[in-house]
């Protein structure tokens, strides 16, 4: 499966790409192989077209383009894309509009490797 990674935070892309990508972690998971990462959500609307990944993992508080309309633009090009929102943001209404607007799950930073797992595991098998 292709997994796209979109977070402002270098440290987060990166954190979810060593988990993602670990064999020794992940052997619950398909094979994962990830497509790209961006750091906004203008970015990331560029590289959904050009990559086209099956899942992607979503900040929503980001600069050019928050993590809400740009689900709303990705399940427009795609609405069998399966997006993960990983936020600090504890604002329940704009987690529910992200919802709403066809994100598939929802896991709140600070995340542990597992819960990470766990909830692209979920995404995986719907």
């Amino acid at each position: 499966m292709k997994l796209m990674i979109v977070d402002d935070s270098n440290i987060i892309r990166n954190r979810i790409a060593r988990i993602a990508s670990d064999s020794f972690l992940n052997q619950k998971l398909p094979n994962i192989e990830i497509v790209g990462a961006a750091a906004s959500g203008v970015e990331a609307h560029a590289l959904f077209l050009k990559t086209r990944p099956e899942i992607v993992t979503m900040d929503l508080t980001m600069p050019e383009m928050d993590g809400v309309e740009c689900t709303t633009l990705l399940t427009q090009v795609d609405p069998q894309v399966k997006i993960l929102i990983i936020s600090a943001l504890s604002d329940k209404a704009t987690a529910i509009q992200a919802l709403m607007n066809g994100a598939e799950g929802f896991l709140y930073k600070p995340f542990t490797d597992d819960e990470l797992i766990n909830a692209l595991l979920e995404l995986v098998e719907e």
